[in-house]
């Protein structure tokens, strides 16, 4: 019989069969532009992982657990703004630990899927050190190729697909749209109000419940590869070249 993918948080231990594999969205809470909700990175990554949980129990027919989401992660660089909750680098780092330990007690792999570009270093760094300790562990991150940086036409075309109720659309601005590599220095040293008032890095502009849809599958798609043909790299990250075959790692 096929076995779809389970909420962890749903079951009584007794339903947990031997060593299925745990996948655990990482989002945020930050802003997100005066248009998009706090939850905008938790609500992406559970949407991704519980897409790519369900594609891989029917590949495999085993059993694939969504663990609660971490919503809480590493958002200094948005701290001037209103309703931002960071816990910073190294809590997440020690979260990421300890969940992972714990977890590595009963169950087989743990991947853990981000959508939150503060969060990589800490993950990184947690992933690092559980696989020294000998755990089956790595990560992932929720990518689309190209689009703005943040709060701009992607996710709001992907919450306007995932959770249209929350999206005050008359109310996206533009922000800064120059890429990364030019607000990077500014942006580490005065966080994102210096760079962009409203918080947006990129054009909400033209966003669209279709494209949201889109962008979605093609994370989907990307996480599904990264999962079932990836190796991890030295920060723990699961990679595949552009082909969809394994990239070794350098």
């Amino acid at each position: 019989m096929t076995i779809s993918w389970q909420e962890l948080g749903d079951l009584a231990w007794p339903d947990i069969h031997s060593r299925p594999m745990v996948m655990v969205p990482v989002g945020s809470t930050e802003q997100h532009g005066p248009h998009l909700p706090l939850d905008t990175d938790t609500v992406i990554a559970t949407a991704v992982t519980i897409a790519v949980a369900d594609a891989v129990s029917l590949r495999t027919n085993g059993q694939v657990l969504v663990a609660p989401a971490i919503s809480y992660g590493s958002s200094g660089e948005h701290e001037s703004f209103a309703g931002t909750a960071s816990i910073g680098f190294e809590a997440l780092r020690f979260l990421v630990v300890e969940l992972v330990r714990s977890l590595s007690a009963w169950c087989g792999r743990v991947v853990l899927v981000n959508a939150h570009g503060g969060n990589v270093a800490a993950v990184s760094a947690a992933v690092r050190q559980l696989r020294a300790e000998c755990h089956d562990v790595a990560w992932l991150p929720c990518v689309t190729e190209g689009g703005d940086l943040h709060a701009g036409r992607v996710e709001t075309s992907l919450m306007l697909h995932l959770s249209p109720d929350t999206v005050r659309l008359e109310r996206a601005v533009a922000g800064d749209i120059r890429p990364l590599a030019d607000i990077l220095p500014e942006l580490k040293a005065h966080g994102v109000r210096a760079v962009s008032p409203s918080g947006v890095l990129g054009d909400p502009a033209g966003a669209s419940v279709g494209e949201g849809q889109r962008s979605l599958e093609l994370m989907v798609e990307d996480a599904f590869r990264r999962l079932t043909h990836g190796v991890a790299d030295d920060h723990g990250m699961l990679a595949v070249d552009r082909r969809g075959t394994v990239r070794v790692p350098a």
